[in-house]
This record gives C-alpha cells, sequence and structure tokens, in this order.
C-alpha cells in the first residue's frame, strides 16, 4: 500500500510539474487582444496545448501528501539562469549595443534550420477584417538573432506555376531576442492569414490564397518549419546612443519588430533597457478596434514607462481625419508633423514596418509638411539616410 500511494503521489506530482512546465508558469507568451475570447470552440487552435482543469491548494496537499512548495515549476534553463540578479544578459553583446557579430544568414535556403512550433494563437476580435496569429516556434537555441531581423519560413509542397519547391518567405520577429519564454530558445511571429474572396461569387478562393501564410496560421504544436535566416540589419536599435528617440510605424502585421524592441526597453531586464532614456513612440495603423494587435502589452508599458513610451492608433473605419475622412497612418502621423520633425532634427530614429503601399501617403505627407516649413523634402530624406536615422521595411 505504501508503495502504491508513493507511485501514485509521484505520478501526480509529475504530471502537475509537467502542466506547469508546459505552460511555462506565465501566460506572457501569447498576448490577448482587447476582445476576450473564452470557449474552446472559438479558439480551436488552443484545443491542444491550453489546459482547462485546475486544482486547489488543499486538493493538491492533500492528493500528493506534501505540502504544494514542493511543487515547483522546473528549474529554468542554465542560460536563462546565468544573471542571479533576474537580469536578461546572457545573449548580450559586449558591450551590448555592439553590432559587429550580429547573427546573420546562419541558415541559407540550401541548408535550412527545422523548428518546431510551440503555439499558434489567434489574437484579433470577430469584426477584425481578417485573422492574424501569433506564433510561437522553438529553436533550441541553435538559431539566435536580434531584434528587427527576419526569419525565413519555406513553406513545404510545390509551385504549381513551376513544379519547383516553395519559395521562402521572410516575416519579421515579433520577440525579443529572448523569446517569449525568456530562455532564448524560441521566436515568435506575428502573420495574417492571406485569403482571396471572388468579388463576383463573394466565395473565398483556395487557389489563390496565401501559402505560406496559412501553414502557419494553420499551425499545430509540434509541427515542423523549415527555416532560414536571420537576416537584415536595417531594423536594429541604435542602442550606442541609449537617448535617441524612437519613432515606429506600423500598418497591420508591421507591428511585430517594434514589438521585440518594446519587449527589450520596458518589458525584460536588460542592459539596453536599463540604459534607455528615449522616448519610443509608435504608431499603429489596423481597420477597427477588433484588429488591434499586442494591445494589452502596450498598455501595460504606457503604465510602466509612461515617459519613455508613447502610442496612437490609426483606425481607419472608426476614426476621422481632419478633413473627415478615414483616419489613415499618415494622417496620424501628420497630427504630430511638427512634433515629429522636432525629433528628426533632434537625431530620432524613424521605422516604417507594413505593406508597402502605405509609404507613398507617409512620404507625400512629409514632403508636404517639410515644403510648409521651407524645407526640401529630398535633401532632407538624404540628410536622414545619410545619419542612418531611416528605416523601411515594407513588402
Amino acid at each position: 500500500a505504501m508503495s502504491s500511494r508513493s507511485e501514485a503521489r509521484r505520478m501526480l506530482t509529475t504530471l502537475v510539474l509537467g502542466a506547469v512546465a508546459f505552460s511555462g508558469g506565465s501566460r506572457v507568451g501569447l498576448s490577448r487582444s482587447r476582445v476576450a475570447m473564452s470557449s474552446r470552440s472559438e479558439e480551436p487552435w488552443n484545443s491542444d496545448i491550453i489546459a482547462k482543469t485546475t486544482m486547489s491548494k488543499m486538493d493538491l496537499e492533500s492528493a500528493t501528501g506534501t505540502k504544494s512548495a514542493a511543487v515547483a515549476a522546473p528549474a529554468a534553463p542554465k542560460a536563462a539562469a546565468a544573471s542571479s540578479s533576474g537580469k536578461q544578459d546572457f545573449l548580450e553583446a559586449n558591450p551590448y549595443w555592439d553590432v559587429t557579430n550580429i547573427p546573420l544568414n546562419t541558415y541559407k535556403n540550401k541548408t535550412p534550420f527545422t523548428g518546431k512550433v510551440i503555439s499558434c494563437k489567434r489574437m484579433v476580435g470577430p469584426a477584425a477584417t481578417g485573422e492574424t496569429c501569433h506564433i510561437v516556434i522553438g529553436h533550441e537555441g541553435k538559431m539566435p538573432y536580434w531584434e528587427g531581423q527576419s526569419f525565413g519560413v519555406i513553406p513545404p509542397g510545390t509551385n504549381p506555376k513551376n513544379g519547383k519547391p516553395n519559395s521562402v518567405r521572410l516575416y519579421s520577429i515579433a520577440s525579443s531576442r529572448y523569446g517569449d519564454d525568456m530562455t532564448g530558445k524560441t521566436g515568435s511571429l506575428c502573420v495574417r492569414r492571406a485569403t482571396y474572396t471572388d468579388p463576383e461569387t463573394g466565395k473565398d478562393d483556395d487557389s489563390k490564397k496565401g501559402v505560406c501564410s496559412n501553414f502557419l496560421c494553420d499551425a499545430k504544436p509540434g509541427l515542423a518549419v523549415t527555416m532560414t535566416g536571420p537576416s537584415g540589419k536595417v531594423m536594429l536599435i541604435p542602442e550606442q546612443t541609449p537617448t535617441a528617440d524612437l519613432i515606429m510605424v506600423a500598418t497591420g502585421t508591421g507591428i511585430a519588430p517594434y514589438r521585440a524592441f518594446i519587449r527589450r526597453l520596458f518589458v525584460e531586464k536588460t542592459p539596453a533597457g536599463e540604459a534607455y532614456k528615449g522616448q519610443a513612440w509608435l504608431f499603429l495603423g489596423v481597420a477597427n478596434t477588433d484588429s488591434l494587435l499586442y494591445d494589452d502589452e502596450w498598455q501595460a508599458s504606457l503604465k510602466t514607462h509612461p515617459k519613455n513610451f508613447r502610442l496612437d492608433y490609426a483606425l481607419s473605419r472608426e476614426q476621422n481625419n481632419k478633413a473627415g475622412g478615414k483616419m489613415y497612418i499618415q494622417d496620424k502621423v501628420e497630427e504630430y508633423a511638427e512634433e515629429i520633425f522636432a525629433k528628426l532634427d533632434g537625431g530620432a530614429h524613424m521605422y516604417f514596418c507594413g505593406l508597402k503601399g502605405m509609404m507613398p501617403g507617409i512620404t507625400d505627407m512629409l514632403e508636404r509638411v517639410a515644403t510648409s516649413k521651407g524645407l526640401k523634402w529630398s535633401e532632407k530624406l538624404e540628410e536622414l539616410k545619410h545619419k542612418g536615422q531611416w528605416h523601411v521595411e515594407v513588402y
């Protein structure tokens, strides 16, 4: 009887430990939008990764014959425990702002890396104009990256047009180098499912849907993902100048690199975050409130860093610009044109990420403002590029 009871206690403890380990003891990895979705039928992508069963402290102690303090989360990986102060610093350069040895193109098309999906979660509400998912991919610490870089994903299958294997698609990384779980062994992507609706029939045409985005948004935990990269140096944070203001402009999933920036500066205890004294100003353009991405995280950073973080939304279907038309991202930026030009003159860095269609409207607006200030925009833009203050990654 003693042996049977001991074995039962061991098994139950193992199950509880496994559940804690799988959830990471935290919900920080998968954020929700302000639109709550609770039932499993509404979140089928969570059916295999979120346990609904809970156990009270009293029940746990009764079942195991031990105090609940004995059931604790497993020790963090050695890398994550490198700093006894709780700081995230085990993946830093020396000094932390040195970009000499930035990881770049570690894995290429002919020699890719195989990652494993940890989780895939829809993060927009029912009235959103499309489906956007937050996807966490495990890389075992073998594919390090820095904030502002991209991963390549090669979807399985062949291109029906030429019969060749599908080509690589690039996605901006939406997590800091430490990953959502802070272990340095995962990376996250923010992906919108690309679909095509026939204007005549009103039905989706699967033959024209995005191959890679649908592959990722349909992903289940454990799915193998063929990856390349990391790539890119255009969107890096100017960490050598911790007083620099960052003006970050995004449409839709172009928010991805800025989530990495904000986590590094305001969420995680990194050397860059401790040193940062500038203001990070985020502009996000989406269709409506249900389409907002990572809003809960932005609100949290506003509370913890009110002097260093600033947020403005452009909701095209819910807000009007000063002319009475729809509020697009360029309209929202224009509202602060004088302040933005002053910040740029003071050394601020300006970033743009999202659909390439947003750039003409933005550059036209900046040119109008520059002209009103007696400046020649082409010369001003060249100056910003020459000083490394202008960062563009559009698709």
